[in-house]
């Protein structure tokens, strides 16, 4: 299979926007592959990993802060969000930095109004017309039982006027789902499909673990829902397999991909794409299926249909990929602590607080303000120096986000900044919700 998802190639530095001037929206974002460096078996080193899922390919969302430049369209400018605390980090050397198309499938001009492109907003790949990788592992329209418990994600980004897209599965028939944390990250709102019936709910994002890449939502109003199963068996190398997800974003079915299981306890590190920062995932089952961009969160199933493990990354970049899932056990351990809000450094809870503000890599020096924020309706302005919060003063973009980030949405902190003329103001702002950390 060729890759389809090369990494992105900058285009910038540009000039930062006139001062006062809101961040520029960034495009729908495409389906992302994810990208994976190396695995840490022996000394094998993959080239990138397909992240199957998040984006319409693996995970879509905003850097915590990093560096990385994220792959547009059409060569369109991006703002990373930061999670944490409603602060924005602008990578590059504090102005605005471009990034040029990586290809992909971009999910449909208004996810709302036609969430998954049923009245034409949206393309994908049928799976007959790909091309197989070197195996021989084959890919076909998932099955009437393949789908049951599958749902399609569609995540949107409000605050960078991005969206993406991803697979998930049903855990509970009152609507518990599990997807990866990549598909949901950065996310304002999410939507999903169930594949089996067609119907569309709000979903609520309940908590995500950063380290294992595994998110928990819960469906608005949903009973009554057909789950996946979960193998209680094991599974063992050359053991046949199936991921199963949204490939390619193909909008009207999921798209099944046959192989076996390749290794187990598998390590990798993820190339960072768009607004996810690179991860290290360990014990990985690692499969021969040909996993490509929009599988991320799907199920890989054993030859009895039951669930082994939530496909999560891929490689590309050769002609036959290889693909990786997290063993089930380890994502049903994870969902559970999540159900039952355990508290860990890893695990991060619905929605943080929002202020609204971009800054660049070490200072509290504001570069851009995002539109229908507390930052914007308090009259804060790019090249506005926030000085402290609650009372308490700040020096660095750290520490101005860790002050942030320990409130709620909807509690009121201090915030006082300095304008371009040297006066200093002081305004009590009730923060929002931000997007997913």
């Amino acid at each position: 299979m060729t890759d389809q998802y090369p990494s992105p190639q900058p285009y910038g530095p540009f000039p930062q926007p006139p001062s006062g001037q809101t961040p520029p929206p960034a495009p729908g974002r495409p389906h992302r592959a994810r990208r994976l460096l190396a695995t840490v078996t022996a000394t094998a080193l993959v080239a990138g990993v397909g992240g199957v899922g998040a984006g319409y390919a693996l995970g879509h969302g905003f850097s915590r802060g990093s560096t990385q430049t994220a792959s547009g369209t059409n060569g369109q400018s991006n703002v990373s969000t930061d999670g944490s605390g409603g602060i924005t980090t602008i990578p590059g050397n504090g102005g605005w930095t471009w990034s040029g198309g990586s290809g992909g499938i971009t999910v449909p001009t208004d996810p709302y109004a036609d969430p998954y492109g049923d009245s034409g907003g949206g393309t994908g790949s049928d799976p007959s017309t790909q091309t197989p990788g070197s195996s021989t592992d084959t890919t076909a329209k998932a099955s009437g039982s393949q789908l049951t418990g599958l749902v399609r994600i569609v995540s949107q980004m409000k605050y960078d006027g991005g969206r993406a897209a991803g697979t998930g599965m049903v855990l509970t028939s009152d609507g518990e789902v599990v997807t990866n944390h990549h598909v949901v990250a950065g996310a304002t709102s999410v939507k999903v499909k169930v594949m089996s019936t067609g119907t569309t709910y709000t979903a609520k994002v309940v908590g995500t673990d950063t380290k294992d890449d595994v998110a928990v939502l819960q469906l608005v109003g949903a009973s009554g829902l057909s789950t996946v199963t979960p193998d209680t068996d094991g599974i063992g190398v050359g053991d046949a397999v199936t991921a199963v997800g949204d490939a390619n974003g193909t909008v009207g079915y999921l798209s099944a991909a046959t192989g076996s299981v390749v290794a187990k306890n598998q390590t990798i590190t993820t190339q960072s794409e768009a607004n996810v920062a690179g991860q290290r995932l360990s014990g990985l089952l690692q499969i021969s299926s040909d996993v490509i961009s929009g599988d991320s969160g799907g199920a890989t199933y054993d030859a009895d249909g039951q669930v082994v493990g939530m496909t999560t990354a891929a490689s590309s970049g050769s002609s036959d990929v290889v693909g990786y899932a997290v063993p089930i056990a380890k994502v049903l351990r994870i969902a559970a602590d999540l159900d039952s809000g355990v508290a860990k450094a890893r695990y991060d809870y619905g929605y943080p607080a929002f202020l609204g503000i971009a800054l660049g890599q070490t200072s509290t020096t504001v570069q851009g303000v995002f539109k229908s924020t507390p930052a914007a309706a308090a009259g804060i302005a790019a090249g506005d120096t926030v000085t402290a919060i609650d009372g308490t003063p700040v020096s660095t973009s750290t520490e101005l986000r860790s002050a942030v980030s320990a409130h709620s949405p909807g509690e009121s902190v201090s915030v006082t900044w300095t304008d371009a003329s040297g006066a200093s103001h002081t305004r009590s702002l009730t923060l929002v919700d931000g997007p997913v950390a």
